[in-house]
């Protein structure tokens, strides 16, 4: 039976709790056999990002929205390895199984399409907090910074993990090679984080830049985390929270039709 024959006459069938929950599990246990690359090297990384930029710039920008520089990018660089950890773990783990020729085994299983999108971000939104947790331990012994509004950092993170994994899902999916995720990597997900608040306030751009920048979902859930732990931001968490759901829903849904349709995934 064909792929696509097999998820489709599942689609709207009972839940497989067992082979979701086994989906989940395989997900999860993958990125943390590896814990030192997947979770310990995003801390490092981290770190040195905001060392860097306290050396350089720290002392002669001064205040930022009331805070000072160090502590106004600890949420922004906080969010961003968390979103490219996320957007890491769906992809990579789609690409792989791809390239390496066994995607076949988690396909053929009697999983819906939505229970495959569920499973893979399981696993980027597992790591995406783990590392989120990671980080925040590190600003809290080096910087004492303590969240403001915990229950908004934590939707954000999830929420974060949540919109990067239905794209690192997309992206696998599209991707047949390495240099092929590479390029989606390096044109598209580092510049929707770099250009996204991260390290400044968009009130310091030009008014085109300004509105540019709203745009970028990726935007609101930065600015959405530096509310949770500095209780500052550029724009409201609410409206940042319709946004970042709406986005998921609209990735995931994608991610759904490919996995329903076997788009790019037959051999």
């Amino acid at each position: 039976m064909a792929v696509t024959e097999q998820m489709g006459s599942r689609r709207f069938g009972r839940v497989n709790w067992r082979g979701l929950g086994t989906l989940c599990a395989r997900e999860i246990q993958r990125f943390l056999a590896v814990w030192t690359q997947t979770v310990l090297a995003p801390l490092v990384t981290a770190g040195l990002f905001l060392m860097i930029f306290s050396i350089a710039i720290g002392p002669r920008r001064g205040a930022v929205m009331g805070v000072d520089f160090t502590t106004f990018i600890a949420p922004g660089i906080l969010m961003m390895t968390v979103i490219q950890n996320a957007f890491a773990n769906t992809s990579s783990s789609i690409v792989i199984g791809k390239v390496q020729g066994n995607i076949v085994d988690t396909l053929m299983p009697p999983l819906s399409a939505a229970e495959l999108v569920i499973g893979y971000l399981a696993g980027a939104v597992a790591r995406g907090t783990i590392v989120a947790v990671a980080i925040w331990l590190g600003l809290w012994v080096f910087l004492g910074i303590v969240p403001q509004h915990p229950l908004w950092a934590l939707f954000f993170v999830i929420t974060g993990s949540a919109l990067l994994g239905a794209l690192g899902m997309v992206a696998g999916i599209f991707a047949n090679k390495f240099d092929q995720m590479a390029a989606i990597t390096n044109f598209i997900v580092t510049p929707l984080a770099f250009l996204s608040g991260t390290f400044y306030s968009v009130d310091a751009l030009p008014p085109g830049l300004r509105e540019a920048t709203h745009l970028n979902p990726v935007f609101y859930l930065i600015d959405g985390v530096r509310f949770g732990v500095i209780g500052v931001s550029d724009s409201s968490p609410v409206l940042g929270a319709g946004v970042a759901l709406l986005t998921i829903l609209a990735v995931a849904a994608v991610a759904w039709w490919m996995f329903a349709r076997g788009y790019r995934l037959k051999a």
